[in-house]
């Protein structure tokens, strides 16, 4: 459905000359949540505004349907943005407007009839949870309800791809668990297809189907979450998916092992066995348990002795016993 190809988005003054992008490839299928994850300053909101020609890129090709929304003229990129619905990190809500104007406006601009506009609107805050809600101002509103009116009036006019740039950081954890919810329940009733941008990666473990790792510019990883969260290779993947903690960071000279397991392997006790077989010590520097596609998931970081034969013992018995074990180059 959206296809990225070798964009590149360069900003320069008489003084400075700034990559953003650098040949950027990707293709978002339709009716999927495709989240991009990374740091600050990864490039991710140049990425999207590119996406949509609020910024033009130096090279490159943005296909939607097949057709390069870089090439079209402003009749053409009008009618290509009405299927494409935006969400921003600070709402972006017009303060002297009730909350059913504001979802009303794009209605406004595309010249829908008074009597249709209005049941469209009655229609989206129902979606959203805001059927109350429909004469309250945005200052009435928390921050979650306010992103509900965002997103409600990004469906307005029946947009096929929800660009979603930054949408729950502004947001507390609880808040963020209910606007993530809302976003899968309008991926998949309502079969949009959805382009995620965050740096949070509990965002990309909870809705996402595939992901995208952007640093410095560039994409350094990318497949399903499941993929890359079990094989992460790259220093931005393995700093997202918390495979390296600062103790590790601190001391980039600890060997150390990461190991990947399911739900199934949780509760048994791994290490403690492995100590006993092995009669190689071993010291956990980190474990986390993730929900990855309606599967549990963990991994652990362990630092081995320096001696290659208690470290080739330890990997040894981990595989043997149906866990992926990767070295760690900390």
């Amino acid at each position: 459905m959206l296809e990225i190809r070798e964009l590149s988005k360069v900003f320069s003054d008489a003084d400075n000359r700034v990559v953003a992008l650098n040949d950027i490839s990707l293709t978002v299928c339709e009716k999927e949540v495709y989240g991009i994850v990374g740091m600050s300053g990864a490039g991710k909101s140049t990425l999207i505004r590119c996406i949509n020609r609020l910024d033009t890129p130096n090279a490159g090709r943005v296909l939607f349907r097949g057709q390069d929304i870089l090439t079209m003229d402003r009749r053409q990129l009008l009618s290509v943005r009405r299927k494409m619905g935006m969400i921003f990190q600070q709402f972006n809500l017009l303060m002297q407007r009730t909350v059913g104007q504001n979802v009303c406006y794009p209605l406004e601009i595309a010249g829908i009839k008074h009597t249709q506009a209005n049941s469209r609107v009655s229609e989206l805050l129902d979606i959203v949870g805001l059927q109350d809600k429909l004469n309250a101002y945005p200052a009435q509103l928390s921050g979650g309800q306010r992103q509900r009116v965002a997103i409600a009036r990004a469906l307005a006019s029946n947009p096929e791809v929800l660009l979603c740039d930054e949408a729950t950081s502004a947001l507390d954890p609880m808040t963020t668990q209910s606007i993530l919810t809302l976003l899968q329940d309008i991926n998949r009733r309502l079969g949009i297809t959805i382009l995620l941008i965050t740096h949070e990666m509990a965002v990309i473990r909870q809705v996402c189907d595939r992901v995208a790792i952007l640093d410095d510019g560039e994409v350094v990883e990318e497949g399903t979450v499941n993929e890359v969260f079990m094989h992460t290779k790259s220093q931005a993947g393995k700093r997202l998916f918390g495979v390296l903690p600062q103790e590790a960071r601190d001391d980039p000279g600890i060997p150390a092992l990461r190991i990947v397991f399911d739900g199934a392997a949780a509760g048994k006790p791994i290490i403690s066995r492995l100590s006993q077989e092995t009669n190689v010590a071993v010291n956990i520097l980190s474990a986390n348990m993730n929900h990855l596609g309606g599967k549990v998931y963990g991994q652990m970081l362990i630092e081995v002795p320096k001696d290659e034969r208690d470290t080739r013992a330890v990997v040894r018995f981990l595989t043997e016993h149906g866990l992926t074990v990767k070295e760690v180059n900390t």
